[in-house]
């Protein structure tokens, strides 16, 4: 009797263990607290009597030839996001909180070594069928093995997927170190399986996709437009998530080829909202009748958010980007001061980290904490890491950068480079390559940039081709220099591997534009997945910006921390505006704007 009831209790004990602290909740965050409590009723930036109604008009760039937002092959229409659902929705106030969308319910075990999603019952993809855990295991086996090989990194951690009924799915991983898991996860776009069951996936490009999303493809012509229409009976528009949002009954992106065609456009009324991305545009042609009544409204709005590195970027898998003191002596010929004062208005601020306009940009000398981390690798990093400030070349902005080029002409002549009939030359080779651009617009920026570089022997080119052929040199990795901006996030993780890790360096239509092959660096993105709270987060991740900085890989650009719209004063928007983005989609259209037209 007393065996069978200490075993009872063994029992019970190991079972309790297994599931201390595995509670069903609303939220996960990667700080563990959420903003939004239990049984709340909508986000703040939002207005619960916004309007539907109306047609949003708004420009894409380039074309499209594909509905597959997913593979690799393709490119896929301008808003097709907007037909799907993810298992739950982010927050556009907090760092990184997702809130109940599919799922109703999170479950994350006490050892973080499994998740578990409950689907809303009341889920439904567009057609009406009911969403399940087999279309979650579906759709995540679907994109690890067929979609772009970034699903198959980002979720890198997942051992395996069981249904374990008809609305619980649980993942489970293949260790417990990697803290934001589940959150990831909890963007997985859900797809439906009766549809995709018997289609080649792909070879989807043409294929109408079904959804469960609050818009549904309404009419399309490939590489012109496409007008997605609200779904009235979109399952989860009464959602806590969904309250005050997706208020246009249609939605359409026409695609422009030429920029200036499309701002004359907008300006003519053929679209009703841009977001402008040239400082001298913003100068010097947002002018004119429209502005001054009022018809069209400019407007600056400071944010919050991260902003990534945009830069001109070395692909260190040519042999000639290989040498870190080159390519920190070609980042001295890049004059920004005058650039920004010339071309820029002076409204843009040079960006000296990988995550700038945010807590996670290194500053100042290592602290004792990143040191503790730095010292591990000390052997296999530059000196300058450990005992210098990294600070960009900083010009008078006067066009005369005559010390900055006698300093990289220095440099380069002690790798070895000798001068031949102006050239730079070393073992029978030029020092010469291509900048590969596919719009003309920043052209005149890399003008003087190729100008400076011609004065101390180094020949530099610019090669502008079309969108479609762009798009399949970068995924093959076929140029020496072009211009990218690696897009981070304020809780940056797994995401990492596919921006700098190794792996990601030899796989087609990763987003390492750079050719990173650091056992180094992925060691310190380990550390930031593996994070074991914020403070350890940040420090990671500062350590991670300086060794990035500290290497060159990059010749850094510039960045804005405001958002400089315009509009047709056609819109209603909420009081409250998001801290991480612009909430476009919680605007609704004033009732005289809004047509009976079929979209």
């Amino acid at each position: 009797m007393k065996k069978t009831l200490i075993f009872q209790i063994f029992i019970l004990l190991t079972i309790l263990n297994s599931n201390l602290l595995a509670l069903k909740q609303e939220y996960i965050s990667i700080s563990n607290e959420a903003k939004y409590k239990k049984g709340f009723k909508h986000f703040a930036y939002v207005n619960t009597n916004a309007k539907k109604g109306g047609q949003f008009k708004i420009a894409a760039k380039g074309t499209y030839n594909s509905f597959n937002a997913f593979a690799v092959k393709g490119i896929p229409a301008a808003g097709i996001n907007m037909i799907y659902d993810t298992l739950m929705k982010a927050s556009e106030n907090e760092s990184f909180t997702f809130y109940p969308l599919l799922a109703q319910y999170i479950e994350v075990s006490a050892k973080n070594d499994w998740v578990k999603f409950y689907i809303n019952k009341k889920a439904r993809f567009n057609d009406g069928k009911e969403v399940t855990a087999e279309d979650v295991k579906f759709s995540f086996e679907l994109l690890i093995t067929k979609a772009s090989p970034f699903y198959k990194r980002y979720y890198s951690d997942v051992k395996n997927v069981e249904v374990i009924d008809k609305l619980t799915v649980k993942f489970n991983f293949k260790n417990n170190k990697n803290k934001e898991l589940s959150l990831l996860l909890g963007q997985l776009t859900i797809l439906p399986k009766h549809f995709w069951k018997d289609k080649n996936f792909l070879k989807a490009d043409a294929i109408v996709p079904l959804g469960s999303g609050p818009y549904i493809i309404h009419k399309y012509k490939f590489s012109k437009y496409i007008t997605l229409k609200r779904d009235n009976n979109y399952w989860a528009k009464d959602l806590a998530v969904n309250i005050g949002s997706y208020n246009y009954d249609y939605i359409t992106y026409d695609y422009y080829k030429d920029s200036t065609v499309t701002l004359e456009a907008f300006k003519a009324g053929e679209f009703d909202y841009r977001v402008e991305n040239s400082a001298k545009n913003w100068a010097t042609l947002y002018t004119g009748k429209n502005f001054d009544n009022n018809k069209i409204i400019k407007e600056k709005i400071k944010h919050q958010k991260v902003q990534g590195m945009q830069a001109l970027i070395f692909n260190t898998r040519k042999e000639l980007f290989q040498d870190i003191q080159l390519r920190k002596a070609l980042n001295l010929a890049f004059d920004f001061e005058w650039t920004n004062k010339k071309l820029f208005f002076s409204q843009y601020k040079r960006l000296d980290s990988y995550f700038a306009n945010s807590e996670l940009s290194s500053k100042g000398l290592p602290s004792k904490d990143e040191l503790k981390i730095l010292n591990k690798y000390k052997k296999d990093l530059p000196s300058s890491v450990f005992t210098e400030v990294f600070k960009n070349n900083k010009t008078k902005g006067d066009g005369n950068i005559r010390t900055e080029l006698k300093q990289a002409l220095k440099i380069l002549k002690k790798q070895g480079w000798k001068f031949e009939n102006k050239v730079l030359v070393k073992n029978g080779k030029k020092l010469e390559f291509q900048i590969l651009l596919a719009s003309s617009a920043l052209e005149r920026v890399l003008h003087p940039f190729v100008k400076n570089l011609k004065k101390i022997g180094v020949i530099a080119n610019i090669n502008i081709i079309d969108s479609v052929a762009y798009r399949n040199k970068l995924n093959n990795f076929e140029y020496d220099m072009i211009i990218q901006n690696f897009r981070v996030s304020l809780s940056p993780g797994n995401e990492l591997k596919n921006l700098w890790g190794k792996k990601a360096a030899g796989i087609k239509a990763s987003s390492n534009y750079i050719g990173i092959k650091s056992d180094v660096i992925d060691s310190l993105i380990n550390n930031i997945v593996i994070a074991k709270d914020r403070k350890d987060l940040i420090t990671s991740v500062k350590v991670l910006d300086r060794v990035l900085l500290n290497n060159y890989y990059v010749i850094p650009n510039w960045y804005l921390s405001s958002y400089r719209i315009a509009y047709w004063n056609k819109f209603n928007k909420p009081k409250i505006s998001p801290k991480y983005g612009l909430g476009i989609f919680t605007w609704w259209i004033k009732d005289e704007f809004i047509k009976k037209d079929k979209g």
